[in-house]
């Protein structure tokens, strides 16, 4: 708290300074808290009455230090370059798969991913790791095993293995890679005319797989571009510059990053000529849509060069670069604020107050500015890209949300793919009566909160009555709501059969199929998006 304080003294007397104060002052009092730091840090050393945990104590202060700018600047240690540099570039050195560990047990293979050096090697879904270069993976937590299995590209690493279905034990060597998770995990056609393309990221490269994906659907017939950036978190400035730059003229303005000073303003352009400014696009959005994917659709928004549909963007209208710091660190720090070509800035005006999905709370107008499009349409800034067309966002039921939180649905899945060698094509599949009925037996034997919203609200009630010392009074009244709105366990199950037959199909499609199959799944009960392209 004192250095959060210390550091809120400083930035107010940067403020008092005044915006354009010069360099000079800003070095001098950089000088000066340093100086202050390393005397309190010397006098600590030297009086301090006990051992003095310097690790956990800078770090500390390096997290509280940054905590007073914005929540995307942060410090990465050299122990934390790996999972980093996943986070950012979708790569690491490994076999490809995603593992499920339970303490206690061993490795089980959840998920190869499609063309990894794990598929390729013959392992799958189901498949049992019960060591990996010898080493039992048995008392290894997840994370232990995870680090075991990644490695250099190149270098070699064997399990022993328990096949899922015959139970036989063997040996499979493994060759590492580069594993490079796709931006694009499905790209094809939802109708006759209507193309389909969901994008996770903006890595390196995937402006060019996109145009890749564009002209491939062109010749199968796409007339109309549903372009799904929903739960996008962003990456790479010049990717969404140069995804941008597919469908408008060249030298369109794309987006302005704006540093400290305005003078210091570099504006994207698209520097590429199009493949197509005619095509039809609607670009889906949500409140996960997030940095490159605001600056895709705002500016394709603000040229008027497609439909945005969905929910509001997260609203974050910041640029972020990454420097090395010493002893092999990292600082992934904000230098900019981007702006669209009308002029907003996406950017939530608040970075603290959010819903609680991480959207964008309610802002007031008053709070907000107009912008307009090319073609004069108005345009607010404030927070995040707000969409032509509003989309409801598909509502499911407590028991829905308790049974795949626990994992029930994915412990169903696993049971199911040891017992079941194949699955019916994508477009064939469909989870039939009897398998439901098989899945309700299963999991009234797993344990999970299974009240309903009413049941919750009821218990809720009961533990405020007691507090206020009246729960004796209600308890006739109460028991009788209880006995209107309870259900056992397997009623309900059965009773929310349409809200969760879509998650067992998608699970059960990923572990057979891989991801773009499971994207598939979930276009099929994407009862909005339908409505929206057979308008």
């Amino acid at each position: 708290m004192k250095m959060k304080r210390t550091i809120g003294l400083l930035l107010a007397l940067c403020l008092m300074g005044g915006v354009n104060a010069s360099a000079e002052s800003r070095t001098f009092e950089l000088g000066k808290w340093i100086e202050i730091e390393h005397s309190i840090l010397k006098n600590l050393y030297s009086s301090y009455v006990d051992t003095i945990p310097t690790e956990r104590m800078m770090k500390a202060a390096i997290t509280s230090m940054l905590e007073q700018l914005d929540p995307y600047t942060v410090y990465v240690p050299e122990e934390n370059n790996a999972d980093f540099e996943l986070m950012i570039s979708h790569s690491y050195g490994g076999i490809g798969a995603i593992i499920h560990k339970v303490p206690g047990e061993n490795v089980i293979i959840n998920e190869p991913y499609e063309g990894s050096p794990s598929a390729r090697a013959g392992l799958q879904c189901g498949d049992e790791i019960i060591e990996v270069d010898g080493f039992p993976v048995l008392p290894l937590t997840a994370k232990e095993s995870t680090d075991r299995m990644k490695g250099q590209p190149g270098t070699k690493v064997t399990f022993k293995v328990k096949k899922v279905r015959s139970g036989k034990i063997v040996n499979i060597t493994v060759i590492r890679e580069k594993i490079h998770l796709p931006d694009i995990p499905y790209a094809g056609m939802y109708n006759d005319t209507t193309g389909y393309i969901t994008q996770t990221g903006f890595t390196a490269g995937v402006a060019q797989e996109l145009k890749k994906q564009i002209l491939s659907l062109k010749k199968k017939g796409m007339k109309h571009l549903v372009y799904d950036l929903r739960g996008n978190g962003g990456g790479l400035l010049n990717e969404a510059v140069d995804i941008v730059s597919l469908f408008v003229p060249k030298g369109s303005l794309v987006v302005t990053a704006k540093a400290y000073g305005d003078e210091n303003a570099a504006e994207y352009r698209t520097t590429a000529e199009p493949i197509d400014t005619k095509l039809p696009i609607t670009v889906l959005i949500d409140s996960g849509s997030a940095s490159a994917s605001e600056i895709v659709s705002g500016a394709l928004q603000d040229l008027d060069r497609s439909v945005i549909a969905g929910k509001r963007s997260f609203g974050k209208g910041l640029v972020q670069h990454v420097m090395p710091v010493a002893y092999n660190g990292q600082l992934k720090m904000t230098v900019a604020k981007y702006y669209t070509p009308s002029g907003r800035c996406v950017q939530a005006i608040d970075y603290s107050h959010r819903n609680e999905d991480g959207s964008v709370g309610q802002i007031p107008d008053s709070l907000t500015h107009v912008f307009y499009t090319v073609k004069g349409r108005p345009v607010r800034d404030g927070g995040g890209i707000t969409p032509d067309v509003e989309l409801p966002e598909p509502e499911y039921s407590r028991l829905v949300y308790s049974m795949v939180r626990s994992g029930v649905v994915d412990d169903y899945v696993m049971y199911y793919v040891r017992s079941h060698e194949s699955l019916p094509r994508v477009e064939k599949f469909h989870f039939s009566d009897e398998d439901y009925e098989d899945f309700v037996q299963f999991a009234k034997e797993k344990k999970f909160d299974y009240r309903s919203s009413a049941s919750a609200l009821l218990d809720q009630m009961r533990e405020a009555l007691k507090k206020d010392g009246m729960l004796e009074t209600a308890t006739a009244e109460l028991d009788a709501l209880e006995k209107a709105v309870k259900l056992d366990k397997e009623q309900f199950i059965r009773l929310k059969k349409e809200e969760l037959i879509p998650f067992i199909e998608e699970e059960l499609a990923v572990r057979y199929y891989y991801q773009a199959a499971g994207v598939q799944i979930r276009l099929r009960y994407d009862n909005a998006l339908r409505k929206l392209i057979e308008k």
